[in-house]
């Protein structure tokens, strides 16, 4: 025969057991939303500035090229193919382990030259009005004067908006398809260096392009 303390008792174990449950389900949830759809950024370096400021916290959709097997390069489904302008988060080709973004300059086929500082692809001078230059007295060899090279099959050729001022395919070559991680989508939190002091809430959701 149970007893009030029984019941207690039992209802106590029932309700840790969905507690239990609910939290294993979250965390399931939360994996494979980081797998397979978004995962977050953080931008800690000036090399695309003015268009990601450090301190920028970014979401970066997952799939917008495909769908990975995880922990690998290989594709579950191949989606479209980047394209010109897209900023993407990659595997640094010298440490595969860390993580860079940088726009995308150069596809498939894609003659990439730098003249001066001005880019030239496919011959043709390419405006860009999201660049900068914070060194615009001086040139220096490889950054500033590159190329011309043509962009491999299934590699892209990818530069920092801050010219001046980032390590990108013109110091260690291009990018393979595979080793793209994710798209830059939106920033959902932004701060400088004195915290909730410096929170800049006008970039709070914007779309990153």
């Amino acid at each position: 025969m149970s007893t009030t303390t029984d019941v207690q008792e039992k209802g106590k174990k029932s309700l840790l057991r969905e507690y239990a449950e609910a939290l294993g389900i979250a965390l399931l949830l939360a994996l494979v939303i980081r797998t397979f759809v978004v995962q977050a950024f953080k931008i800690p370096s000036e090399s695309m500035l003015s268009t990601l400021l450090v301190g920028d916290q970014l979401l970066a959709s997952k799939f917008a090229y495909g769908v990975k097997i995880p922990f690998t390069h290989t594709y579950l489904y191949r989606g479209p193919d980047p394209q010109r302008g897209d900023i993407i988060i990659f595997e640094y080709p010298e440490d595969p382990s860390t993580d860079f973004i940088k726009r995308i300059i150069g596809v498939p086929g894609d003659t990439i030259e730098v003249r001066d500082k001005q880019l030239f692809r496919n011959g043709e001078a390419v405006k860009e009005k999201y660049i900068q230059f914070t060194d615009s007295d001086h040139i220096v060899a490889r950054r500033d004067n590159f190329g011309p090279v043509t962009v491999p099959p299934d590699h892209y050729f990818v530069m920092g908006d801050n010219r001046d001022n980032s390590h990108d395919s013109r110091f260690w070559g291009f990018i393979t398809r595979e080793s793209i991680r994710a798209k830059a989508w939106r920033i959902y939190w932004s701060w400088g260096s004195d915290g909730f002091k410096s929170i800049r809430w006008s970039r709070l959701g914007s779309l990153v392009q």
